[in-house]
């Protein structure tokens, strides 16, 4: 088996879910996010895409119903024993099939809860989930029971976070060193890309974000490439992913003369970023984070050109996208924990002059307060 953490630290998990279901009076659990069944058994696949369930009950039995592609996926990359395989077919119901599942476990008239908020548990499968288990048990909404315990990275995470976070300073590097009048933004891509997978990484749970020009004000990744202009500007967001494990960095570059709102727009930038760390302390909100990034940008005028987000926690994430809760937005009340490791992104759009000004990295938090784990030099790059 491939799996990627010691039993001593799967059994932790265990137990605190389980300690959590307790706590909820829940006699099982239905787990449909990939991100769960990762955590929790250490099972890799892209196979969620279809309909896939791991059943845990209160005594940590665990059984996954699945489709046969992903059978030896399952045997290879986790710890499951129990592996059912529901059939495809032109009028395949799986629903039905982890109710029947859910019979044999004894779950019958029992309170289950369920990840109805997961990429993989579509809108059609969970009509049909509900109506197969009308009258048969009671599913509870639990859609964060596992992510909440992911928050926290454990010391065997952190060996792999610290992994990711040295192969995006290697993708800040070679994205740097490609850059120039010129250059093909597909270039840099490939040259990023490069220098993860040749350094021993994985696939990022969504693509990397590039755009020059106009583009540079995107904060999301669209087909197309451009050649950079001898004066230009370039946003780049990516990160370095092992194991499954994030560290993101996110940079607006400059290609020859630089305007002077970028210049005002860097500082500004840097300033928040740094009031943001300040803020990342246990006993503090992701509510605090936000004002911080706020606070700086309304106190420069730029309450025009920032976001209503500036960041989330990052962990092991798999497709369609890298963001784990909780983010960073106005009022958020969730505690800030050491162990949690997190990317703030100080975003400008300024849509009038068509100047973009990003800059953003990953922290650990730890009870000292946030360290830095990639990018070290913030300098604006002028190319």
């Amino acid at each position: 088996m491939a799996l990627h953490f010691t039993p001593g630290e799967f059994a932790r998990r265990r137990a605190a879910l389980q300690s959590r279901m307790a706590a909820e009076k829940l006699d099982a659990l239905f787990l449909f996010q990939q991100e769960s069944l990762f955590w929790l058994t250490g099972y890799d696949t892209f196979g969620f895409c279809f309909f896939q369930c791991l059943v845990m009950r209160a005594d940590g039995r665990m059984a996954l119903l699945t489709r046969s592609a992903d059978l030896r996926q399952a045997q290879r990359t986790s710890n499951i024993a129990d592996i059912r395989i529901w059939k495809d077919s032109a009028d395949a119901n799986p629903a039905l099939d982890l109710r029947r599942l859910a019979g044999e476990l004894g779950l019958a008239d029992k309170r289950i809860g369920c990840e109805f908020e997961s990429y993989g548990l579509v809108h059609s499968n969970g009509r049909r989930l509900e109506a197969a288990f009308d009258g048969f048990a009671e599913l509870i909404d639990t859609s964060r029971i596992v992510t909440i315990l992911r928050a926290v990275k454990s010391p065997e995470e952190l060996i792999y976070v610290r992994q990711a976070a040295r192969l995006s300073d290697l993708a800040d590097k070679a994205a740097i060193d490609a850059i120039h009048a010129g250059a093909d933004e597909g270039e840099i891509l490939a040259a990023q890309h490069n220098a993860i997978f040749a350094n021993g990484g994985d696939y990022p749970a969504n693509e990397f974000i590039i755009g020059s020009g106009g583009d540079a004000l995107l904060c999301r990744y669209k087909a197309g490439r451009r050649k950079l202009d001898r004066d230009d500007q370039i946003t780049l967001e990516f990160a370095g992913t092992y194991r499954h494990y994030h560290a993101a960095i996110m940079r607006t570059h400059v290609v020859g003369e630089p305007r002077p709102l970028h210049l005002a727009y860097h500082a500004a930038a840097r300033e928040a970023l740094d009031a943001c760390q300040g803020a990342m302390k246990p006993g503090a909100t992701a509510g605090d984070i936000f004002n911080a990034h706020a606070g700086v940008f309304d106190a420069h005028g730029l309450s025009a050109h920032r976001l209503n987000a500036c960041g989330y926690s990052l962990g092991a994430k798999f497709t369609p996208s890298w963001m784990d809760w909780p983010m960073f937005y106005q009022a958020n009340p969730w505690p800030i924990e050491a162990g949690m490791v997190l990317f703030a992104h100080m975003i400008l759009m300024d849509s009038h002059s068509e100047t973009a000004m990003c800059l953003g990295r990953t922290y650990l938090v730890s009870e000292r307060g946030a360290e830095p784990i990639n990018a070290p030099s913030l300098d604006l790059v002028i190319r």
